[in-house]
C-alpha cells in the first residue's frame, strides 16, 4: 500500500463530510488535501480512541517529534511520506502541524471552557490551522481568501460543536463556554445528563447563532476571484450550514440523538455546490473578459 492509497484508505473511512468536498478537485490537490485529512485523523484518534491519559501524550509527542523529522526529509509514518511529497509544493509549515497537536492535546488538558475566548483558540487549532493549510493548496489571490478559511474553520468546528454535544458530554467534555451556561441557566449536569429544557434550548440557539455568524464572515471576505479555487471549502460550507439549518429547525434536538445528513443526499450537495461554483466562475470570467 503506498502511502497515498493509506491516506485515502483512512479518509474514506472516517464517514466525514468532509471527504465529500474532495471528490471535485484536481488530482493532485485531492491527494494533498486528503494526506492533510488523514494526518488530522491520526492525531485525532489518538486522544478519541486511548483510554489512558499518559500514553496518549507520549504518542502525541511522537507525532510532533516525527513531523519535524519529516520536514527534514526522514519522515516515518505512511501518512508523513504522503506529506513530504506535498509541504515544499504548498508551502505547509511545521509550524501550523504542531498547532493542530498541541489542538488536540488541548482535549486532555481541557474538558471545559471558561470563556469563548478560550474555546476560540481551541476552534483555532484544530479547525481554522486546517482551513489555512487547504486554502493554500487550493490556491488564492486575494490576500482576504486566508481570513475566509479562518473565519469558516471557527464555524464548521461550532457547527460540530452543537451536533456533538450529546457525545462530547459521555466522554465528560463540555465545548460550550462555563459563562454562556450560567447566563442561560444551563447547569454542567444538565449537559452530563442530557436534559433538555426550554433554557437549554435558549442556550442551544445562541451556540448556532454565532456559528452562522462565522459562516457569513467566511461568505463575507471570500472574493470572486478566489471562490472557484476555494470551492472545496465551499462545499463544506454547504453541507454544514444545511446540517446546522436541520439542528435549528427541529427545534435542538441534540441532547436526545444525533443529528446529521443522509449521505447520499450529502453527496448531492457536494455535486450540487460544485456545479454551481463552476458555472459561476464560467460567468466571472465572461465578465472579466468583456470589460
Amino acid at each position: 500500500m503506498t502511502p497515498e492509497e493509506y491516506c485515502q484508505q483512512k479518509a474514506s473511512r472516517s464517514g466525514s463530510s468532509f471527504y465529500y468536498s474532495f471528490l471535485f478537485l484536481p488530482e493532485e490537490q485531492r491527494q494533498a488535501i486528503t494526506a492533510l485529512y488523514a494526518f488530522c485523523r491520526e492525531v485525532d484518534d489518538v486522544v478519541d480512541e486511548s483510554t489512558d491519559e499518559h500514553i496518549a501524550r507520549i504518542k502525541l509527542q511522537w507525532w510532533r517529534d516525527t513531523m519535524k523529522n519529516t520536514f527534514g526529509g526522514e519522515p516515518e509514518h505512511p501518512v508523513q511520506h504522503a506529506l513530504a511529497n506535498i509541504i515544499d509544493r504548498y508551502r505547509l509549515p511545521l509550524e501550523l502541524f504542531l498547532e493542530i497537536i498541541d489542538g488536540m492535546e488541548m482535549d486532555l488538558d481541557n474538558q471545559r471552557y471558561p470563556t469563548f475566548k478560550e474555546l476560540s483558540l481551541y476552534c483555532y487549532r484544530v479547525a481554522s490551522v486546517v482551513g489555512l493549510m487547504a486554502a493554500e493548496i487550493f490556491g488564492y489571490q486575494d490576500r482576504s481568501t486566508p481570513k475566509y478559511a479562518y473565519n469558516l474553520g471557527i464555524a464548521l468546528q461550532l457547527t460540530n460543536i452543537l451536533r456533538d454535544v450529546r457525545e462530547d458530554a459521555a466522554r465528560g467534555r463540555i465545548y460550550i463556554p462555563l459563562d454562556e451556561l450560567q447566563r442561560f441557566n444551563v447547569d454542567d449536569n444538565d449537559i452530563l445528563l442530557n436534559k433538555d429544557s426550554t433554557a437549554m434550548r435558549a442556550l442551544l440557539e445562541f451556540q448556532a447563532q454565532r456559528a452562522q455568524q462565522y459562516y457569513d464572515k467566511a461568505y463575507a471576505l471570500l472574493s470572486e476571484q478566489d471562490r472557484y479555487a476555494q470551492r472545496a471549502g465551499l462545499i463544506m460550507a454547504v453541507i454544514y450550514r444545511r446540517l446546522l439549518k436541520t439542528i435549528v429547525d427541529k427545534n435542538y434536538p441534540v441532547m436526545t440523538g444525533h443529528i446529521s445528513l443522509n449521505p447520499f443526499y450529502t453527496l448531492w450537495l457536494a455535486w450540487n455546490t460544485a456545479r454551481k461554483e463552476r458555472l459561476r466562475w464560467q460567468k466571472y470570467l465572461q465578465t472579466c473578459h468583456n470589460t
